[in-house]
């Protein structure tokens, strides 16, 4: 940046805009956490002031700086800074904190207020999204930056409160950044020391400084109401290129509260109007009128702004220079933001009858399409060889080297999620995360946020059922599918052999609104022969009919995953008794249910209410497809140490106990 230094009396000013825009908004709203954003706010102030690079009128500017609130209860803080950078975020809507339909939700929200990077608010995450900001921004760096056109090179800053430091999450991101030694990314601990029980000591003891040098991190502690100290610190972190940064800020919830500074009182509610007075009375500010901006703020930040378009105009020129002398570079930077899938995606065919686990055609497939889809990274949490997820030829993501696109997780499932988010939140990537479908529970958190961000983040969830086998009930999902179906905005998509596992990817990877589960099988599953069958292209409807497209059929029959190959089985022994049998593949509940009920109805029609479902997986979900009277088969409990025949035996998954559910439900005995 070429401003000079901030006025140091001028930025407590600032300050103080923020201490008391949060404080007269949390008591408008008569909800909210006014302690926290006092007591961030000088850090804030020194931040917006002086060191953000960001560019209002362009919030999507791609090289702007990430500014993280991982501590999000504390989101007055952030509409406020917002709010006199000049974002689109009246005073109005700062007016509005907390209200229905309004730009200042109770935590942020991205896509919802301009200049919010991250839905935060569950601690841990975000920092754990910064994470992955971060190494994106190295990835990035790593394979458009040449020579002296550097069109990436901006830093990650996050402001993360005590209860960020207690979370796992938090330290499973923390250790994979040192590790990757993440030099951009500078993290501000607002150490209040208290929660909302009470002061920190009670729970919480360690020395957070010592443990994140301990994880390769480059520690620094100030007084956080110091101006010319945060500046300092600020301005050595920035210098710091081998190690991310902590800077350990002492500082004072509720500062400037006669009467709550530094109790839990001003955690979680308003301070109080006589509170709010004194406190007031206490930083020289005016008692009235409430949410008063100083002209001189004002100036200073129309000043800024200028500031700002210059630099954001000075990267488009750098960017015009790319196309000017390397339009195909310049066409590859503009594919990798978008994103953009080719019209013809390359994928694997497979041959009817062949054993494959639906996992192992996954991974062809990503052989097939790896190198059409250059801008799709990520990996596992140390389960490549098992979850199959490692692109064929690509290199790894490696502290010395960020050009490759591999990411190697570590046992880091918590921190797997959060950092794709990241990766996806600062655009030009597109995550993939893999692991085990028993610890995608791991990761829910991460995914819920996913969901509710609209990422196009991209799951690979492999062991998919009690067909694990000898692994026994700690690694045989029995409950997830259906915990994963509960999350709005997720698509879950078991495919029931390789031939449906090209499409789902296929499904997943055109899908950009949400993020998208594959669930994948460890054991070898049949090539079902398209010749006699429907072609696989009805995934991407959620369901459809694999075989008898008769009009008034006796039965239907609804699958997912492996147990589509067993009721097919069971469908040639009933029609060899006479009976019409309509045999559906439903790899994915919410892709269905997105179809129009005309569609549904021709692929369920309720003239036919005797239907049984088949999943190797607890009932809840599948009632909506059944109706009063379906019925269904899976689990009941969790599964058993065994091979995977004699748990398929136990538990009722063959062909001749399949019949004879469908034979009672029809009404009569068939032959079998």
């Amino acid at each position: 940046m070429t401003e000079p230094t901030t006025d140091r009396p001028f930025a407590y000013t600032v300050a103080n805009t923020i201490r008391c825009l949060s404080m007269d908004a949390v008591q408008e709203a008569n909800s909210g956490h006014p302690g926290a954003p006092m007591g961030m706010a000088d850090f804030a102030a020194v931040l917006i002031t002086r060191f953000l690079k960001v560019c209002p009128s362009r919030p999507a500017w791609p090289d702007r700086d990430r500014f993280v609130l991982s501590a999000g209860h504390a989101s007055m803080l952030l509409y406020s800074a917002l709010h006199l950078l000049g974002f689109d975020l009246s005073l109005e809507e700062i007016r509005r904190f907390r209200q229905w339909g309004s730009r200042t939700p109770g935590h942020p929200e991205a896509g919802l207020t301009p200049g919010v990077e991250t839905t935060t608010g569950p601690l841990g995450q975000g920092f754990g999204n910064a994470v992955g900001m971060a190494l994106a921004e190295r990835m990035l760096a790593a394979r458009f930056n040449e020579g002296d056109r550097d069109l990436v090179d901006h830093y990650t800053y996050v402001i993360a409160s005590d209860g960020d430091m207690m979370e796992g999450v938090q330290a499973e991101a923390a250790s994979l950044a040192g590790h990757l030694g993440l030099g951009k990314l500078i993290v501000y601990y607002d150490s209040n020391r208290i929660t909302i029980d009470g002061p920190t000591p009670i729970t919480f003891s360690e020395d957070v400084g010592r443990r994140f040098a301990a994880l390769g991190w480059h520690v620094l502690t100030v007084d956080g109401h110091d101006h010319p100290a945060l500046e300092s610190a600020l301005e050595i972190a920035r210098e710091e290129t081998e190690r991310p940064s902590l800077i350990v800020g002492r500082s004072h919830i509720a500062y400037g509260s006669p009467g709550k500074q530094d109790t839990p009182a001003s955690h979680g509610a308003p301070l109080g109007e006589e509170e709010i007075r004194r406190t007031k009375e206490n930083l020289g500010w005016p008692v009235e009128p409430p949410f008063h901006v100083p002209g001189e703020v004002r100036e200073f930040f129309a000043r800024r702004r200028t500031v700002l378009e210059r630099e954001a105009d000075w990267w488009e020129m750098k960017l015009a220079d790319l196309r000017r002398e390397d339009p195909g570079r310049a066409r590859e930077w503009d594919r990798f933001q978008a994103g953009e899938i080719p019209v013809e995606l390359p994928l694997p065919g497979f041959a009817a009858g062949e054993e494959i686990a639906t996992r192992k055609a996954s991974h062809a497939c990503l052989a097939a399409f790896a190198e059409a889809v250059p801008f799709l990274v990520g990996g596992s949490a140390d389960l490549a060889a098992s979850n199959k997820t490692d692109f064929p030829g690509g290199a790894e993501v490696r502290r010395e080297d960020f050009g490759g696109r591999i990411l190697r997780f570590g046992i880091r499932e918590h921190a797997m999620g959060a950092v794709a988010n990241g990766l996806a939140l600062h655009g030009g990537l597109r995550p993939l995360a893999a692991t085990f479908l028993v610890f995608s529970d791991y990761c829910r958190p991460a995914i819920r946020l996913a969901a509710l961000m609209g990422l196009p983040v991209l799951y690979v969830f492999t062991h998919d059922s009690i067909f694990v086998g000898e692994d026994g009930p700690t690694h045989q999902p029995v409950e997830h599918l259906a915990a994963l179906r509960a999350i709005p905005g997720l698509a879950v998509l078991r495919p029931a052999d390789a031939t449906e596992t090209a499409a789902a990817w296929e499904t997943a990877l055109r899908r950009r609104d949400g993020p998208t589960a594959l669930v994948l099988s460890r054991q070898g599953l049949p090539v079902l022969d398209r010749s006699e069958l429907a072609p696989a292209e009805g995934v991407s409807r959620g369901a459809y009919v694999l075989s008898g497209a008769e009009e008034d059929p006796d039965l239907i029959l609804l699958a997912s995953g492996s147990e589509v190959s067993l009721i097919l089985e069971t469908a040639a022994r009933l029609r060899a008794g006479g009976r019409k049998v309509r045999v559906v593949s439903v790899p994915s509940f919410e892709l269905f249910l997105a179809q129009d009920r005309a569609y549904r109805e021709a692929v369920l029609p309720p003239s036919c209410p005797r239907r049984l479902a088949v999943e190797a997986g607890v009932r809840q979900g599948w009632d909506r497809w059944l109706g009063p009277g379906g019925s269904f088969h899976g689990m009941t409990r969790f599964g058993a140490s065994a091979p995977a025949a004699e748990i398929a035996r136990r538990f009722g998954f063959t062909a001749d106990h399949i019949t004879r559910l469908a034979e009672a439900l029809i009404g009569e005995t068939v032959d079998s």
